[in-house]
């Protein structure tokens, strides 16, 4: 009997590895991977709020785990999916959302600050995807999801960020060239583009003075009316991992409460 259309949603006997999972947006796709099934590894350059992660995850009755891996590394890329593949024996879905942003005028943007956006926000996606397939090959099978930006499709304004900008448009085309490349592999890649969401560090940003000037800017400019919450992002995470998703690959799913649309 083929599967119910929610059946094809749940992620059991599936095992899932999320970098920059420790908070924010990507603690929040640990949390709905592991919900509909998964194992997670909980990746993070802080290994202490990944464990502490993992440990809440545990306490929903999630299998967890914590890894620590610099992932602008090759050797930690390498390292990172070596060892969740061998605790669990195999890697089904690849969470590759570390990142970084900085507000800055490009006349007066620093180069060590490029090279330092543009390495965790596009080297280490192509790294940890390149680890992670090189795993997935081996089972004939796998999800490679990459956290891009609405940023990737426009120009954010009133701050300038040439250089997240430019990192996150990266993403995109590196999702569509590997989706390409791996369609064959049975390797499916997409990512997904959030718009302004509320995290612990973006609500950090918001009460300095510049922030303070920019949310208004913002929300007049979201159809919505609102920032997106964390919640808002998880639905689309387990549709990508998810057999529900199989004939999906090179695509970019826009969360933005309709930003882009104007």
């Amino acid at each position: 009997m083929a599967q119910t259309i929610l059946d094809r949603f749940k992620l059991e006997g599936k095992t899932a590895l999320v970098t920059g999972g420790a908070q924010g947006i990507g603690q929040a796709y640990c949390f709905a991977l592991g919900e509909a099934g998964a194992k997670i590894a909980v990746v993070d350059i802080n290994l202490a709020l990944a464990e502490e992660t993992a440990e809440a995850l545990g306490k929903k009755g999630i299998t967890a785990m914590a890894v620590k891996a610099d992932v602008t590394n090759p050797d930690d890329a390498a390292l990172m999916v070596k060892t969740v593949a061998g605790h669990w024996g195999s890697l089904t879905i690849g969470v590759n959302n570390a990142g970084m942003g900085a507000w800055r005028d490009a006349l007066i943007q620093e180069f060590g600050e490029w090279r330092k956006i543009l390495a965790l926000n596009l080297d280490a996606v192509f790294l940890c995807a390149q680890a992670e397939a090189r795993e997935m090959v081996k089972a004939g099978y796998g999800k490679i999801i990459n956290t891009a930006s609405m940023s990737a499709h426009i120009s954010n304004t009133p701050q300038n960020q040439c250089a997240y900008n430019a990192s996150k448009a990266g993403v995109l085309h590196l999702t569509r060239s590997l989706a390409a490349e791996w369609a064959p592999k049975n390797i499916r890649v997409n990512s997904i583009s959030p718009g302004y969401t509320k995290t612990a560090l973006v609500d950090k940003l918001l009460e300095t003075p510049e922030g303070k000037t920019m949310l208004p800017k913002w929300l007049e400019k979201i159809p919505m009316g609102r920032m997106a919450s964390t919640d808002d992002l998880q639905g689309a995470i387990v549709y990508l991992a998810s057999p529900a998703s199989d004939y999906m690959t090179g695509a970019d799913l826009i969360i933005d409460g309709g930003y882009c649309c104007w």
